[in-house]
């Protein structure tokens, strides 16, 4: 059989992971980066490798348990629930049957929950009680209905919901910050590194309705809900709605912050230089295409796209 046609070693895949960690949560130097490309052109595998990890983005970027006690300490600002996701990760790579969960994001909860998406992926569903439910990309839910309530319940990611109004049971919604509850609303929720981002165009949602810090949110706010629980108006340099229409909308948006935003529907590595980091994004982008949104953006500012492999893309200065 030639090399081509084998699949990566259980050593190649644990690799490919560890690289993932690095470039996605450290600040690699250009040391670090020539290690990278000689490990890449080192075997054809260690490419396929890096191929089917890098695909699996957020859910391997996350503190597999093949790691060292001093990357877990390093990486401890990540939550206790994301590491949870991946103690999986041995039990599906061992024999090399990695080959193929890339199909799928990997994790516990995720390979446990009613409906999820990959990465780059959408998905749209419709509930028994006529709401109206979309996944954004890599993110993952449960639904639960009883004769007296619905229960929705964010495992990872992205999600709108058009509540049903019709329906008289409330629909409760479960998060890692805590619950929400409503009779009526269209409501988005998103987990970020802050914490949680929720909008609301249309109806009422009670934040953490059975807490002290119970808040009515009102159709056209928009909350940012901190790890803490405390929660202040979002920021948001653009519609954050724009993915249900398959779009990524924005005005006035740092580069930087739209590139963290397109890095989440493209597998691999996304960089932006901090030396153009502060340059302002405008428009309207398909997000089926995101390397075209990478080619108009190098045409509409004084950007260079530079390609080390097809999963490892770093956007600087022309």
């Amino acid at each position: 059989m030639r090399k081509a046609e084998q699949a990566p070693s259980q050593a190649q895949v644990d690799q490919a992971i560890e690289w993932l960690v690095k470039l996605r949560f450290d600040r690699p130097g250009p040391a670090i980066e020539a290690q990278f490309n000689h490990w890449l052109a080192a075997d054809a595998l260690n490419a396929l490798a890096w191929q089917r990890v890098s695909g699996l983005n957020d859910e391997l970027a996350e503190l597999p348990s093949t790691l060292s006690r001093h990357t877990l300490e390093r990486h401890r600002r990540l939550r206790v629930s994301r590491r949870e996701h991946l103690k999986l990760l041995a039990v599906l790579a061992v024999g090399g049957s990695l080959g193929w969960a890339a199909r799928e994001p990997l994790g516990v909860a995720a390979l446990m929950a009613d409906s999820s998406t990959t990465t780059g992926a959408r998905r749209r569903l419709q509930g028994s009680d006529g709401s109206r439910i979309e996944l954004n990309t890599a993110s993952a839910i449960d639904l639960r209905y009883s004769p007296v309530q619905r229960e929705l319940t964010l495992v990872r990611g992205e999600v709108s919901l058009d509540s049903a109004s019709g329906d008289p049971r409330p629909f409760r919604i479960h998060t890692r910050l805590g619950e929400l509850a409503t009779a009526d609303a269209q409501l988005l929720l998103r987990e970020n590194d802050r914490g949680l981002l929720l909008a609301v165009r249309a109806g009422e949602v009670t934040l953490f309705p059975a807490s002290p810090k119970q808040q009515q949110v009102h159709a056209g706010e928009r909350l940012q809900v901190l790890s803490n629980g405390d929660y202040q108006p979002a920021q948001w340099h653009g519609d954050p709605w724009g993915w249900t229409d398959g779009v990524l909308s924005v005005q006035q948006m740092p580069l930087g912050e739209f590139v963290a935003e397109l890095a989440r529907y493209r597998p691999g590595v996304l960089r932006c230089s901090p030396e153009v980091a502060a340059l302002k994004v405008s428009g309207t982008y398909q997000l089926d295409d995101p390397e075209r949104i990478l080619h108009l953006l190098a045409r509409s500012l004084p950007l260079r796209v530079s390609y080390r492999t097809r999963y490892w893309v770093t956007i600087g200065a022309a």
